[in-house]
């Protein structure tokens, strides 16, 4: 096959970017002790989300592994799910 019949390849659509939620509760930190919030962005393994998955900034995202670490080490969340 020449090139030329080639370049009708599949596109690839890019979806819309995700709104921070917490951007629009505006919420001023995020908190260690709301085990249902942090859920959210915890996998079912228990790694944390990535902020193109889960939407949220940068300035909340670090907050929120902040979070999720801090409810981890007084045992609010698992580490991992065996």
């Amino acid at each position: 096959m020449s090139r030329e019949m080639k370049k009708g390849g599949p596109r690839v659509r890019r979806s819309k970017r995700k709104v921070c939620a917490f951007c629009v509760e505006k919420a001023e930190a995020i908190d260690y002790k709301d085990v249902t919030k942090l859920r959210k962005y915890v996998t079912e393994r228990g790694k944390i989300l990535p902020r193109r998955i889960s939407g949220t900034c940068a300035k909340h995202q670090r907050q929120l592994t902040d979070a999720i670490k801090r409810s981890r080490n007084i045992a609010l969340l698992p580490f991992s799910t065996d």
